[in-house]
Formats: structure tokens, C-alpha cells, sequence
């Protein structure tokens, strides 16, 4: 068992996860500045004066201009105030550190600016990494599982390198550091991945009687939606998150979530590297499996149904009683471990201090920009042309960072 400080509040026990979480929920004032004073010190106060004032989101925007939230989503991220079930926002932060396949700090200062502004506003935040050897279990089972994911702390191969990678291989102590600058504390279990912690949080948290929000882009969390749990995404397309509910589930895929597991076992998922039926009965689809999962209710039973009776059409029948032990150990893959040794303290389902966001935020844009500094002699390394794509991850935002800065003394 480990003993922590919680802030101003009581001490807790938790084990045997590793948990940070702010000292202080004391926000720094910003002192009044001179306009025309070019101190670099005074210079980085300014503009977090300015970042707080306007909007701190503008700082990562790489489109330009982040279109809000809509107003029925608006509603829905507010909802919380209006019911008798506060909410509790699960952050899972491995995710928002990518740009597609590639690690990118400057993504997760992007999306977490927003996040912080125009989602969960005050309501209790909980950030979540993937453990140490995390997934080991079920590459184990699959070792396609994951297989093709980079790590986000590079090592360096040239001396040439080195000082940029070295850098970058900080970047998962700054988020973790910014993090508890704004009051959000950290958990992250040896072991496991962040997807099976949050699954077991979430079932405490409901218990406790309050209302779950999963921030993530990973769709493995629709397996848990529900009346009291929904799901918050970032939608690079329109540049802003956009919650997902039960409603909406429904919507989309005309089924119960309770059958989703069921679902992506026989259609597999092939960003996470698990195999569907389809590669070994091409005839098998999604309407197939729909339909058998709407009368069965369940992949076990389904595949018990099999066994004795024929449930389906032929190549269906044939199908399911021939390759299910695939789809059972595609179901261990895929679904989420709700039995993590970890426990959640009501100290941590407090209002969120929003006062240290701003000042945050900014130190985050200065780290930005020192890495965009650094890495400027090692971009030959990179590949050929002169394309974004060609920079380190860290550096991709920084035109859009730079453009900002442009208009601070103009705002």
C-alpha cells in the first residue's frame, strides 16, 4: 500500500497503481506587464495573461480557427450540473500523444487545450497511461496484437540524432507534468493497458453513483456504453471533441453495445492487428453477424447454439463451428478486463481546480517551442522535401503556433 497527498485533502491509499497528483491547488497570478518591455521572462507572462483572457486553444489550433462545440453538445457536456449524477472524465492520454502513427506531442497540446476549455470545464478529470508491458498478455495470445504501433520514446541511432531524440524521449514526464500543473491526477498500472484500468474505474465510478465520460479516440471503449457511460472523441476533421452515446450507437450499428465485443470478435479490428472472420470466410459479413447476434444475444452463445443446431445459412454454420476457437480468442484479446487491482477514493471525484490551466497551458507552448528550437539542425535527417510530414512529430503544429504568436501583440 502506498500512502499519497491528495492536495489540500485527506491522505488515501492507493495500490498498487502509481498515482501523481498535485501538491497545490494554488493558481499563480499573473503580474501586470509593459507592453513594450522585450524581457523574455516578462514576455512569457504576458502571453499567458493573453492565453488566459482569450482562448488558450487558439495556441495548438492547426486549422486555424476551432470550430466550438455545437450547441446540443454544449448541453451535453453540461449536463452533469443540471442532474442529481455529477460526471467523472476519464482521460486516456496514450492516444492523444499520436498523429496518426506517429508520436506527437504537439497533438496532445492540441487536443488537450480544447479539452480542458469547451469539455469537461470543471468536472473531475482522472488521466490514464498505458502500464509498462501493458499489452504483453494479449500479445501473448495475438502477437499481431498492436504489433505495428510505434513507442513513443525513440531511441536514437547516430550521434546526429541525439539531441532532439533526447528531448523527445522526455516529452511523456512533460505531459505528466502538465497534468498535475492542472490539477488532474495521474494513474498508471505496471501490467496494464490504460483501456482495462479506465474499464475498472468506471465500474467504481458507477457504483459511487456518478456518471462515467471515457475521453478517447479508441473505439475498444463502446463495449462499456451505457445510460451512465459515454464517450467523448477528438474529430480531427472538424477540430473540436464530439461526445458518443448510447443513442448514438444505436444509431449507427442497429444493435445493443452489449453486443459490440460480440461484434468486433467475428469482424475483428484490424487497426489493432486482430483478425475477423472474414480473412477465413470471406462470405461472412456484418449483416451476417448482426443479425445471429440480435437473436443469440452473445458470441458464447452463439457459438454454443452452433454446436448442437445450425443457426444460420450454410457457409455461416460452417464458419462458426470450424473457427471458434479463433473468435474466443479474439474475444480474450478484445475485451476489457474489468478486474485491475486498483480502487478510486472519492478525494479524487472533487471539482477540478481550473485556475492553473492557463499558466499550464502556456509553459506546455513554450516547451513546444523550445523542441521546435532544438530540433531545427536535425531536420535533414528526417526525409527528403520540404512537406510538414518531413519534420520531427514535435514540429508539425508549429507554423499554426507561430502564426498565433504573430497576433499576441495585436489581440
Amino acid at each position: 500500500m502506498v500512502e499519497i497527498a491528495v492536495a489540500n485533502y485527506s491522505r488515501v491509499l492507493i495500490s498498487p497503481s502509481q498515482i501523481l497528483h498535485p501538491l497545490s491547488l494554488h493558481s499563480r497570478r499573473s503580474p501586470k506587464v509593459n507592453k513594450f518591455c522585450i524581457s523574455a521572462e516578462k514576455e512569457r507572462r504576458r502571453v499567458g495573461a493573453l492565453v488566459a483572457s482569450a482562448s488558450s486553444t487558439q495556441a495548438f489550433n492547426r486549422a486555424g480557427s476551432v470550430q466550438p462545440l455545437p450547441r446540443n453538445e454544449l448541453d451535453c457536456s453540461r449536463a452533469g450540473k443540471a442532474t442529481a449524477k455529477g460526471r467523472v472524465f476519464f482521460l486516456d492520454v496514450n492516444p492523444l500523444c499520436y498523429e496518426g502513427s506517429r508520436p506527437s506531442l504537439s497533438n496532445f497540446g492540441h487536443w488537450i487545450s480544447i479539452f480542458f476549455s469547451q469539455v469537461c470545464h470543471s468536472d473531475p478529470v482522472i488521466a490514464v497511461f498505458d502500464g509498462e508491458r501493458g499489452n504483453e498478455h494479449r500479445q501473448q495470445l495475438l502477437p499481431s496484437y498492436k504489433a505495428h504501433r510505434k513507442k513513443y520514446q525513440r531511441r536514437y541511432t547516430s550521434p546526429s540524432r541525439k539531441t532532439a531524440l533526447s528531448h523527445f524521449g522526455r516529452s511523456t514526464q512533460v505531459i505528466r507534468d502538465f497534468l498535475q500543473k492542472c490539477n488532474v491526477p495521474v494513474m498508471q498500472v505496471e501490467g496494464h493497458e490504460a483501456d482495462d484500468i479506465i474499464a475498472t474505474l468506471v465500474d467504481q465510478v458507477l457504483e459511487k453513483g456518478y456518471r462515467a465520460v471515457i475521453a478517447s479516440p479508441d473505439k475498444d471503449f463502446k463495449q462499456l456504453i451505457s445510460e451512465d457511460v459515454q464517450i467523448v472523441m477528438p474529430v480531427p476533421e472538424l477540430g473540436r471533441w464530439s461526445f458518443y452515446t448510447l443513442k448514438h450507437y444505436v444509431a449507427q450499428y442497429n444493435c445493443d453495445p452489449c453486443s459490440d465485443l460480440s461484434l468486433r470478435c467475428i469482424l475483428g479490428d484490424e487497426v489493432d492487428g486482430v483478425p475477423g472472420l472474414q480473412h477465413l470466410a470471406p462470405a461472412f459479413g456484418r449483416k451476417t453477424a448482426i443479425k445471429l447476434l440480435k437473436k443469440h444475444g452473445s458470441l458464447e452463445s452463439l457459438l454454443n447454439a452452433a454446436a448442437v443446431r445450425t443457426v444460420g445459412k450454410q457457409y455461416a454454420q460452417e464458419a462458426l463451428t470450424k473457427h471458434a476457437e479463433h473468435l474466443r480468442r479474439n474475444y480474450e484479446v478484445l475485451a476489457l478486463k474489468r478486474d485491475v487491482n486498483v480502487f478510486l477514493q472519492e478525494d479524487l471525484l472533487v471539482e477540478r481546480n481550473k485556475c492553473n490551466d492557463p499558466g499550464a497551458l502556456t509553459d506546455l507552448f513554450f516547451h513546444l517551442q523550445d523542441m521546435e528550437k532544438i530540433s531545427r539542425p536535425n531536420r535533414s535527417y528526417a526525409s527528403s522535401g520540404s512537406s510538414s510530414k518531413s519534420l520531427l512529430p514535435h514540429t508539425i503544429c508549429f507554423s499554426y503556433v507561430k502564426t498565433f504568436m504573430s497576433l499576441v501583440p495585436h489581440l
